[in-house]
């Protein structure tokens, strides 16, 4: 924290004041940019119950200052998180989450081309100097299991390769279990978490969270 100290001198020997502020200047909240899809946008809740302000809210009540940016479009690809990634970092964003690829598997999209696009990402954070959380996405089984082998392997692969941190899967917090155990998690297109499973959902990412902003600087703890 840094003191600033203000003179007043006197002028023509008339009146001599001094005065002494000691101003701290507080430093200014880490910005960590979250690139999703509507699974961070909050698809469904109220503004206050969606992925962003409840994570913003976590990191805080661990003595965090973070302002977490809502960067989530609903129906947002791969594709589209790469189209505008450069645009979306901004001078003022310190790191950036990265949770996209659900709506490339529910659409069928070939895995080869979720990870050029999950890579063009990673590269255009690196080029910025932008530290990465990447979270994982699993693909369902109903492409086969190919498919699914192919598209799960993105996600550690390319973390691997740029050296970013890592959480595995975006619904790790809600536990194991088949639908029916998992369902009071979520709304009812049985898709998108409800704010219970997005509170799950934050808890176990949000550690992993603490340690991409921790190695920024000032607002981490």
């Amino acid at each position: 924290m840094k003191c600033l100290t203000y003179g007043v001198r006197a002028v023509g020997g008339k009146v001599l004041v001094l005065l002494f502020l000691a101003m701290p200047v507080l430093a200014e909240p880490v910005k960590v940019l979250a690139l999703g899809d509507s699974l961070t946008q909050g698809f469904g809740l109220p503004h206050d119950q969606g992925f962003v302000p409840q994570l913003e809210t976590w990191l805080r009540g661990q003595g965090a200052e973070v302002e977490v940016i809502n960067g989530g479009v609903s129906g947002d690809t791969t594709a589209g998180g790469a189209a505008r990634v450069e645009w979306s970092l901004t001078p003022d964003v310190d790191a950036m989450i990265v949770t996209l690829g659900g709506n490339d598997f529910l659409r069928g999209l070939p895995p080869e081309m979720s990870r050029e696009n999950l890579r063009t990402i990673l590269e255009i954070s690196k080029t910025n100097g932008v530290p990465v959380l990447l979270i994982g996405m699993q693909a369902p089984g109903n492409f086969g299991p190919e498919y699914k082998q192919s598209f799960d392997a993105i996600y550690p692969d390319l973390a691997s390769e740029f050296g970013v941190h890592f959480f595995e899967s975006f619904f790790a917090g809600l536990g194991q279990g088949g639908l029916s155990e998992l369902q009071p998690y979520f709304q009812a297109d049985g898709i998108h978490p409800n704010a219970d499973g997005v509170g799950r959902i934050v808890a176990a990412i949000g550690p992993q969270t603490l340690e991409l902003i921790s190695e920024i600087g000032p607002g981490a703890q």
